[in-house]
């Protein structure tokens, strides 16, 4: 399960090859733009406006914290090379552009102010606390990571869903 909830793919395929030492692969010159929430602050703003929030009325859910993807990965990189002990800037090398997919969105954005003002709900944990605490989860569950990464699931999810 991702700890982030946008780009759910991208940062498990991050962290697993910067492990395995893979080229990462980043769109275009990685300036597309998305905000990132972490995934217990998002299931509590769901709490939040289930119990506070005013029947009818819709609220936005943000993290307000808009990252480039090119400075996540370089981000990513600091982390793991720390976590992994290896050299600083070691996995910086592993970034590969690779061509940007036909109509793919230079950034997604939200404004959840409504939900601040209204519910004075707002983020619990700082960005770079979550990522390295992200980074930890990957590392801790390597069975589950070798399950993702194998293509295992795609079988489980064909004979579930494709055989009735």
């Amino acid at each position: 399960m991702d700890r982030f909830s946008s780009l759910k793919n991208s940062i498990p395929l991050i962290i697993n090859n910067i492990k395995n030492n893979k080229p990462l692969p980043v769109y275009g010159k990685g300036e597309n733009v998305r905000d990132w929430l972490w995934v217990e602050d998002h299931a509590a703003a769901i709490d939040t406006v289930f119990h506070k929030g005013e029947n009818g009325e819709t609220y936005n859910i943000g993290g307000n914290n808009e990252w480039k993807n090119i400075d996540l990965v370089n981000m990513l990189c600091t982390i793991m090379d720390e976590k992994l002990g290896r050299e600083v800037g070691h996995s910086h090398k592993l970034i590969t552009f690779v061509k940007d997919r036909a109509g793919h969105d230079l950034r997604y954005a939200i404004d959840s102010s409504k939900l601040k003002t209204k519910l004075n709900w707002e983020p619990s944990i700082l960005f770079e606390q979550g990522l390295s605490l992200t980074v930890d989860w990957y590392l801790a569950n390597q069975e589950w990571m070798d399950h993702v990464t194998s293509g295992d699931y795609l079988n489980y999810y064909s004979h579930q869903y494709h055989h009735r």
